[in-house]
């Protein structure tokens, strides 16, 4: 009999391991003379080498990667670093390089992410962490806390990100540690905030304040939250996921560009039926990810508030076992989907729910209340009588320690010890009444603070850019900075106007859906590299639902602040009427009509 080459042995051993796995995680019974689930035997497949039968919850995670294996493709190296060794088994690890002052290396940089610590040279020598805030819900306690370790141990400011959630930097090597257990002191649980996990659960910021909300989203992201901390199995997933939850109030979550959106609907007496009846549920959306120019897709499907996390963990189950393993850039929810086709794909969710979807025509249910988009700054009524909130404008999202302080003693003196973090980089004084508005108003500019800002400002988002990020092309927040005060010097602008500054592919300012994104780059200037961006318009989320198309390519920086303010100039000059938001008048126009606005030379590196 002719002996099985190494490939062909490899092949029958993933083979067989898989099917185990498989049996074994859905309690079928495993084949005989292989692995059992419970004990530590081993096990030859045409003379390959033994292999040790996994059990537990990373036995899904191993499962899935053996199905790959078993069809003869190699795992991407991120995928062997977590079948090589769990990363919530690493304490020692992060110990002992903290004792030496070292930071990690090999595929060790990324499972220091599973606990929040991103290595981020060669923009900075040191760790970024970034933190779990539910429905971006922080307490005055948590804030100052967070205010002293980054005094301590890291720059000594915060970030607020798109996410509404914060990160500290400039964190040493010797410090990683310090920070990680700094935050569970302080009830604040990074684990799995990076790698191959649920990001921040987010909802609506102004739930449970908003008058026009229809249901309040906070609690449902908390339940998510705890939900993802408890069951390990979540942290195997092949790349990263985002849920969010929006209760229909005037700020946005932006849940459709998000892989799980829960979006608030109400079915009224008119259009319900016996399987529907009149009420208050979630339009279920799937496959956000503008950084590849989707947003989620509706499913057709309906779920009340109660069925959102077993419908949320339905799907991150289908998504651990049949996610792609082998290629990161096909490694997102939105390509399974591509793949298989919604029906498919709901239908093996279906399977884990052991019940039928609610199905229902969304557009079957009442108008959808209308979004603010200044709502997450300045003063506004709450629900509760005699009670505001305030937004308070972060330039670019980033805060002092001081102002971390001074921010978590406003809470506490004049309203319920809450600050609320938003997806718009800024964030939210809650439940102030109505006989301290001015006090608080004073003390947030003492802080060298503003609660009010220009229909420029309040829309302004940048990611960290190259002052601490690795991949990104250009310093975004500085070049925020620079355009925003150049525009505000020569403009007026009644209606809000979002500009979207990123620094790398990853998007995490969201470029495409700003009615201006900007994306960074590298731009050739004779001999020279310098910093640049592509720039686009039209982009939008919601009603206003579009990706941006590109308008400029490679633009070198000192001339992107020239081209927008003509650019808004044509708009302005040009409009339909006072009305006419700067999406919709880029939207009517082709790109040559809008080039046209600009001078030429301005765009010639």
């Amino acid at each position: 009999m002719t002996e099985f080459t190494s490939e062909q042995k490899n092949y029958l051993q993933g083979l067989a391991m898989g099917l185990d796995v498989a049996r074994h995680v859905t309690g079928l019974p495993v084949i005989s003379g292989s692995c059992s689930p419970t004990t530590s035997t081993t096990v030859r497949v045409g003379g390959a080498a033994p292999s040790m039968q996994p059990s537990g919850p990373d036995a899904l995670q191993i499962a899935a990667q053996d199905r790959f294996l078993a069809t003869g493709k190699k795992l991407a190296k991120e995928e062997e670093a977590k079948r090589e060794r769990h990363p919530f088994e690493m304490w020692d690890v992060l110990t002992a390089n903290a004792a030496q002052g070292k930071f990690p290396s090999g595929t060790d940089v990324f499972l220091y992410k599973y606990h929040g610590l991103f290595h981020v040279a060669p923009a900075q020598n040191a760790f970024m962490t970034r933190l779990r805030f539910p429905g971006g819900v922080i307490k005055s306690y948590q804030m100052r806390g967070l205010a002293e370790l980054a005094d301590r141990y890291a720059g000594g400011y915060s970030d607020v990100t798109t996410r509404a959630n914060l990160q500290l930097r400039e964190i040493a090597a010797s410090d990683a540690v310090h920070i990680v257990t700094g935050l569970e002191e302080l009830g604040i649980l990074n684990k799995g905030s990076g790698g191959d996990n649920i990001r921040n659960v987010t909802a609506s910021p102004t739930s449970g304040l908003d008058p026009q909300e229809l249901i309040e989203t906070y609690p449902l992201a908390r339940e998510m939250h705890n939900y993802i901390l408890h069951h390990r199995e979540l942290y195997g997933l092949p790349r990263k996921f985002n849920i969010a939850f929006d209760g229909g109030g005037t700020v946005s979550s932006l849940d459709d560009t998000n892989d799980i959106g829960f979006h608030a609907v109400r079915v009224p007496s008119a259009t319900a039926t016996a399987e529907v009846p009149a009420g208050v549920y979630f339009q279920l959306t799937l496959g956000g990810i503008t950084g590849h120019q989707d947003f989620a897709r509706d499913t057709g499907v309906l779920v009340t508030p109660e069925e959102c996390v077993p419908v949320a963990a339905a799907i991150l189950r289908v998504y651990l076992d049949h996610g792609d393993r082998t290629d990161r850039k096909k490694a997102r929810l939105k390509y399974l989907l591509d793949a298989w086709g919604f029906e498919k794909f709901l239908d093996e969710v279906a399977s884990h729910l052991k019940r039928p979807w609610r199905r229902f025509d969304v557009a079957l249910c009442s108008p959808r209340p209308t979004e603010d988009r200044l709502a997450h700054v300045g003063m506004h009524r709450q629900k509760h009588p005699e009670k505001h909130y305030i937004g308070v404008v972060l330039p670019v999202g980033r805060l002092t320690s001081d102002q971390m302080r001074g921010l978590a003693s406003i809470a506490e003196r004049y309203g319920s010890s809450e600050l609320r973090l938003t997806v718009w980089q800024n964030l939210l004084l809650p439940d102030i009444h109505e006989a301290d508005v001015d006090d608080v108003k004073q003390a947030i500019e003492e802080l060298g603070l503003d609660w009010q800002a220009t229909s420029l400002r309040a829309g302004l988002v940048a990611c960290t850019g190259s002052a601490g990020c690795k991949f990104a092309a250009a310093d975004t927040k500085a070049q925020a900075m620079i355009l925003a005060r150049y525009l505000e010097e020569r403009l007026t602008l009644e209606t809000p106007i979002n500009i979207h500054l990123t620094g790398c592919h990853h998007s995490c300012a969201q470029h495409y859906i700003g009615d201006i994104g900007l994306i960074a780059t590298k731009v050739a200037v004779g001999d020279e590299m310098v910093d640049g961006f592509h720039l686009f318009v039209g982009g939008g989320w919601g009603d206003r639902q579009a990706i941006g198309r590109e308008l400029f390519p490679s633009v070198v920086c000192h001339r992107v602040p020239l081209l927008i303010e003509q650019l808004l100039r044509g708009f302005l000059e040009q409009r339909a009427s006072a009305e006419e938001s700067f999406a919709d008048f880029a939207r009517r126009h082709s790109i040559e009509q809008l080039r046209s606005l600009v001078t030429q030379e301005l765009v010639a590196a």
